[in-house]
């Protein structure tokens, strides 16, 4: 066969997602301070968006009724769109999952992105324009005009600060003023030594050798030695915090014993001799050793678990989490109600001055059209978007707080198994929408700020076939773990049976499982005597 290049025509059928609907679908992703970085960037590249205030409503609203007396098409648009944040009224269009949507992963968003024939396009404009999405007017939910102030970070103090302040107050020559920023540079947030003395050394010299070939001065520098490297590893460990500059949690302790003036005393040979049967709770075998009552012993130990672990926490800066509730949920007469923290969401409507600028076509060119087309469009689905959002995820919690009405009663102990399939099945979604939904989201609740993930979880069983939260089973085991007896602790065995006589069904395993989640040790380990 001759090879060549020939054309060739071919009819079929593909799926495609408009590029929208991913965009869309983030949207639905995004926690409410995502959600306003993304609305803010809009308003730069979309010169059809603006902000919308109380004046301009008034003066837009005004300038409406104005072009209705003047002569408005009879074919009129339909009712306004809700602005985003806005109310939902009576007259506006049904809800996303009742307008069509597909039963697949982007159900929570319905829009019409399809490119618009010659013929319609026109009409199209036209509507957008006269619709404007700012009749809302008075049944816009009232806003809070206090003055708000967004938190700005500031720089931090880190633990490497407070120690270089230290030791400029220390009478240092340069030499050891090199090595000691080397040492701090080698100390983690914990406040251990995260490199070995050797390492610290072998680096610095081979530094010092690399800038002596450079200025042929090599006879006259000397190398650090491992005494130096000794030294002033003893002046690091003399800092503050007390216990920085350790190279083991052994050394981290009895630093800051001698720091408090106990270097002899019976925490500080605990650490220092019986380090490992300290750890293991092995009291029997310290007494024994030592020859002193097990009771002692363990009050030493007591004495030692008082003392941190990692010093340097203390004077590392702790990241700002900054927690914004994106759905309230307030009791009022006995009934919850469920509403949008969007106060802070900037609200959308179309440009008035542009507006008037797109009303003039008959000055604008082919490409100036298509550029206004575009972000008409844009601009609507925006806007549609944003509603749609929020209805989504009122939809949700709506349904999350039926479910969970006890556990808002009476608290987690009542807290009921539910996964995403339920809720998606239940109000007509797709499983990934509900995802979606739920990613990042808090909700302010009577019971606290929570995410909405704390609302989903597996069940067991019960005696009388009902499911209880596994959530809610941690929470009662916690409880009986903090009231036990601590010189008769609860085994995992026998919070088996209490739960077993409460009607819950629960293996040994997963009850050892929920109480190493806890942070709570063994009954061996837990033991006092």
């Amino acid at each position: 066969m001759r090879p060549g290049l020939s054309q060739s025509a071919r009819l079929g059928q593909e799926l495609k997602v408009n590029p929208r609907l991913y965009q869309a679908m983030d949207m639905l992703y995004m926690p409410l301070l995502d959600l306003q970085q993304h609305l803010k960037q809009e308003l730069l590249v979309n010169p059809f968006l603006e902000l919308a205030d109380e004046e301009d409503d008034t003066l837009q609203a005004a300038d409406a009724a104005g072009d209705d007396e003047e002569g408005a098409d009879e074919d009129a648009a339909p009712p306004d769109q809700p602005e985003a944040g806005g109310t939902p009224t009576d007259d506006e269009p049904p809800e996303p999952e009742a307008a069509g949507a597909e039963p697949d992963s982007t159900d929570a968003i319905t829009t019409t992105d399809e490119s618009p024939s010659a013929g319609d396009e026109s009409d199209r404009w036209d509507e957008i324009l006269e619709d404007g999405f700012d009749a809302e007017g008075d049944r816009r939910e009232e806003r809070d005009d206090r003055e708000r102030f967004e938190p700005v970070p500031v720089a931090a103090r880190t633990l490497a600060d407070h120690l270089m302040e230290q030791l400029h107050m220390l009478r240092l020559s340069p030499r050891e003023l090199v090595l000691a920023e080397e040492f701090i540079g080698s100390i983690g947030d914990d406040g251990y030594l995260t490199t070995s003395l050797d390492e610290i050394r072998d680096g610095l010299n081979e530094a010092i050798e690399m800038a002596a070939e450079r200025t042929g001065m090599d006879a006259d520098v000397p190398r650090y030695s491992e005494s130096e490297l000794d030294q002033m590893l003893t002046v690091i460990q003399s800092l503050d915090p007390p216990g920085v500059g350790a190279r083991n949690l052994r050394e981290c302790l009895l630093l800051q014993l001698r720091e408090s003036g106990r270097g002899d005393s019976i925490p500080a040979r605990l650490v220092r001799d019986h380090f490992d049967d300290l750890s293991a709770h092995r009291w029997g075998e310290i007494a024994r050793a030592i020859g002193m009552s097990p009771a002692d012993v363990q009050a030493g130990a007591d004495e030692v678990a008082k003392l941190s672990p990692k010093p340097g926490l203390a004077k590392s800066p702790s990241p700002d989490n900054y927690v914004v509730p994106d759905l309230i949920v307030e009791k009022v007469d006995g009934e919850y109600l469920v509403y949008t923290n969007d106060g802070n969401v900037p609200r959308l409507r179309l440009s008035r001055s542009y507006k008037d600028l797109a009303r003039d076509r008959k000055n604008l060119d082919a490409d100036q059209k298509e550029f206004i087309s575009n972000k008409l469009n844009a601009a609507q689905w925006l806007i549609q978007a944003i509603e749609q959002r929020r209805q989504t995820m009122l939809r949700v919690m709506h349904f999350i707080v039926n479910r969970q009405r006890e556990f808002l009663d009476k608290g987690i102990q009542y807290l009921k198994p539910l996964t995403l399939r339920e809720v998606a099945d239940a109000i007509g979604m797709h499983e990934s929408t509900i995802s979606r939904v739920t990613n990042e989201k808090y909700a302010q609740t009577p019971r606290g700020v929570l995410p909405l993930k704390f609302f989903f979880s597996t069940g067991l069983s019960t005696a009388d076939g009902e499911d209880v939260s596994a959530r809610g089973i941690r929470a009662t085991i916690e409880k009986l773990l903090r009231e036990e007896d601590p010189r008769e602790p609860l085994t995992d065995q026998a919070i088996v049976a209490i739960l077993e006589r409460q009607g819950i069904r629960i293996a040994r395993r997963t009850v050892a499982k929920y109480r190493e989640q806890l942070g709570v040790l063994s009954a061996r380990m837990r033991k006092r005597v």
